[in-house]
């Protein structure tokens, strides 16, 4: 009987320390090599291109009570660049920023349900640049004939999608960039900025405002105690000038209070200077994380041993808190020069500035079965300790410069769609 007792006590014991390190389930559910989004729908043509939506891909996030479902994120919606330096031709200019959630049947993802992102007053969002003094990017909005699009207050180029435990999501994008909390349906609660003039008033610090255009806050979770939102930028800001960081491998983890609206910052140093960079952040534990970092590249047998497509797995713990006191539009400044003017672990350790630690957990070059076919690696969701789920950016299919084309895997020679990769991790993630 004492025996007995103590072992039930082990068992509770060992499951108490597991719920203290994560609050992740561990489905037992078997999941294949990849699955594919099936038949999306044409959302528009134009010159006999078809426009496909398509588009879902830029965040992943598990159903935490219906593990074959997925939430996938679009952006703003099919855009390509325009012939006129910083223009940007949307295909669908009234497109809706848009969750989908998707069920894995088989090998195949099948959309269930569609939630349009909208505004406090339900109004549906565009994916248009925002104005001046609310994100506004440099970007002008063109349509397939060349007219110019009007800006929009409440545009989102939504990038990062974190699901909280009342079944609410919050959303990070491209251009203030924005952290904005929606309800169930699509309806906004709040938007938090740099600016402090979205609904509800709270503010992010301002340095994030010198994000590098096109290149936010790309990738957003929320720790497993559901307090704190966790985001990353994509790239170095451009603080205080594109031609300062060139080179720079610093950029920004933002840990942001839901309930006090404080928040910290760390720096986190990409691989390579002018990566694409960081697509995605996922949360292992209130201070651990995994993030998925890439370039721009399409792997094929030939160049695969150069293609950057890597999750990381890093810790803020010992990290130095950069935060700026007085939230100065350059944010904390080291002997006269910004964070990322620093550059690199060498120099911001002559400042006393540790980034997080940082090591690999898997490589899409080397770790699926089959060759990673995508350009854009973008979502990242934990499925357990051993299996993530990776999702890519399809780009609705299209792609370009003045002229609408369809996106063609080199690989295999067909257009490209959203696909989750089921990835078994070497070593477990706890």
């Amino acid at each position: 009987m004492k025996n007995f007792l103590f072992s039930c006590l082990t068992l509770a014991a060992a499951t108490a320390l597991l719920s203290s390190c994560t609050d992740h389930e561990l489905p037992s559910e078997n999941y294949p090599e990849k699955a594919e989004a099936s038949n999306p729908k044409t959302l528009t043509e134009v010159n006999g291109v078809k426009v496909y939506n398509g588009g879902f891909g830029s965040a992943i996030v598990q159903d935490p009570n219906d593990h074959m479902a997925f939430y996938l994120l679009t952006d703003r919606g099919p855009n390509i660049d325009g012939n006129v330096a910083n223009s940007k031709v949307f295909a669908a200019p009234n497109f809706v920023p848009q969750i989908g959630k998707f069920r894995l049947i088989g090998d195949q993802l099948v959309l269930e349900k569609t939630i349009e992102l909208k505004n406090e007053n339900g109004t549906p969002l565009t994916g248009l640049p925002n104005p001046a003094g609310f994100g506004f990017s440099g970007e002008t909005a063109l349509d397939v004939m060349g007219n110019i699009l009007p800006n929009s207050v409440d545009g989102l180029d939504s990038e990062g999608l974190a699901m909280a435990k009342d079944g609410t999501f919050w959303v990070s994008d491209e251009y203030g960039p924005h952290l904005v909390h929606f309800d169930a349906n699509g309806n906004t609660l709040e938007r938090i900025n740099p600016f402090g003039n979205g609904k509800g008033g709270r503010k992010i610090p301002s340095v994030f405002a010198k994000r590098r255009p096109n290149r936010g806050m790309e990738g957003l979770t929320i720790t497993p105690d559901g307090k704190t939102l966790v985001g990353i930028m994509q790239f170095p800001l451009y603080n205080p000038s594109s031609a300062a960081v060139s080179g720079s491998l610093v950029t920004r983890i933002l840990a942001y209070d839901i309930a006090s609206g404080t928040s910290k910052q760390y720096v986190y140093l990409i691989d390579k200077a002018n990566l694409q960079a960081n697509s995605e952040i996922a949360a292992i534990s209130n201070t651990s994380f995994l993030v998925l970092e890439r370039d721009g590249e399409y792997a094929t047998n030939v160049n695969k041993a150069s293609v950057i497509k890597k999750i990381y797995k890093i810790d803020l713990s010992a990290a130095t808190d950069i935060s700026d006191s007085n939230d100065g539009g350059a944010g904390k400044l080291y002997a006269g020069l910004t964070v990322e003017q620093l550059k690199d672990a060498a120099t911001l350790a002559t400042h006393s500035i540790v980034p997080v630690t940082k090591t690999l957990v898997a490589d899409l070059m080397t770790d699926i079965p089959t060759l990673y076919p995508h350009d854009k690696a973008e979502g990242i969701a934990i499925i357990n300790s051993t299996t993530i789920a990776i999702a890519n950016d399809d780009d609705f299919g299209v792609v370009g410069t003045g002229s609408y084309m369809s996106k063609i895997l080199p690989s295999t020679g067909a257009v490209d769609r959203n696909t989750i990769y089921f990835v078994k991790l070497k070593q477990p993630l706890w």
